[in-house]
């Protein structure tokens, strides 16, 4: 493991003005995104979708420090030619990779899932990093169930665990092949629960990662973390203002988050595109964080241009222009810098 190259490229991924683009949506959920605008799922499709964003070159060089990749679309090439791994460094920006394989149900705890993947991931590991990818994400689902849920309350202690220790492990086995770690604990946002329940769970979820990350000898200098934001569910009689999701925010990240983690990139989690630029700036305008705070977006970057785009590339132009639009929207507000004005 060369700290000292994990380190670069973390604080590279947190770079002021720039984040995250989370382009690594499964066959099955990019199916479900071109299901919306009646396009085929098939390769080519998939090819040009991604190609459109990566060579949308303002937004990709000045507000896009990093691409996450679906191991398809890692080895793919565009129509020229060009790999996209290629194309995406051509910008500056950094191949990424998801390498998790997904969220299946835990046994013995009804209504809650484990995220696989470990086995064989130190072999795919290498050849990633072959392939140019230099992080990787892993995500792990946690989910508030409903007061009423007939098999108890959930997060449970059991499913905390076992899904907090499999991010360590991820996050060691990364490390030992010089690939940045994403530690990705999501607490998912379409409950019933209150913003109070959000807080609790996400302090509890994070604090026991890090325990984690200790006992498996992960090097926090070489990580980003990429949490949700302290929000009430959606179904959720009463929402939450935007400062008051940041104060919140902020709140559980400064007594969970050692000052080593170079930088925070946020999950959106379903937000409402203006939503997840808001709450962001908001948490940089109030600052007095050890860390970079920025974002992680896949659909809060993706969906306007999607819409745009409708499978056609004679759209390309203005699905290129929705995508500019909110990466350079998120851009200011990793440096508090956006205004809702600037949205019309």
């Amino acid at each position: 493991m060369n700290l000292e190259q994990l380190n670069a490229v973390a604080i590279k991924m947190v770079t002021p003005g720039k984040g995250l683009l989370a382009a690594d949506e499964s066959t099955g959920t990019i199916g479900k995104r071109f299901d919306s605008i009646n396009t085929d799922n098939n390769e080519t499709n998939r090819r040009d979708w991604r190609e459109m964003l990566f060579r949308t070159d303002k937004a990709m060089q000045d507000h896009v420090s990093g691409v996450i990749l679906f191991e398809e679309t890692l080895y793919q090439s565009a129509k020229d030619g060009t790999s996209f791994v290629d194309l995406i460094k051509s910008h500056g920006s950094i191949p990424g990779i998801k390498v998790d394989m997904g969220a299946k149900p835990l046994a013995g705890r009804p209504g809650e899932t484990i995220t696989e993947g470990l086995d064989g991931l130190r072999d795919r590991l290498k050849k990633y990093y072959a392939q140019g990818a230099r992080f990787a994400k892993w995500r792990a689902v946690i989910e508030i169930s409903h007061p009423g849920y007939a098999d108890g309350v959930t997060p449970s202690a059991g499913a905390i665990k076992a899904n907090t220790h499999a991010l360590a492990r991820y996050a060691a086995l990364c490390q030992e092949a010089n690939i940045v770690p994403i530690v990705e604990p999501e607490i998912l946002m379409g409950g019933f629960h209150g913003i109070q329940t959000c807080q609790d769970v996400t302090e509890h979820v994070l604090k026991a990662l890090y325990i984690e990350l200790w006992e498996q000898g992960v090097e926090l200098e070489g990580t980003i973390l990429k949490p949700n934001m302290i929000v009430p569910g959606k179904r959720c009689m009463v929402q939450a203002s935007v400062e008051e999701v940041a104060e919140r925010t902020l709140h559980v990240l400064t007594n969970c988050v050692p000052s080593a983690v170079p930088g925070i990139a946020f999950l959106s989690g379903g937000q409402d595109n203006i939503d997840a630029t808001a709450h962001l700036d908001m948490m940089n305008k109030i600052g007095g964080f050890p860390w970079k705070l920025t974002y992680s977006y896949g659909r809060a970057l993706q969906q306007s241009a999607l819409f745009a785009w409708k499978g056609d590339t004679a759209n390309y132009d203005a699905a290129q222009a929705a995508f500019y639009k909110r990466a350079h929207m998120n851009g200011l507000a990793s440096k508090g810098e956006w205004d809702a004005s600037l949205e019309d």
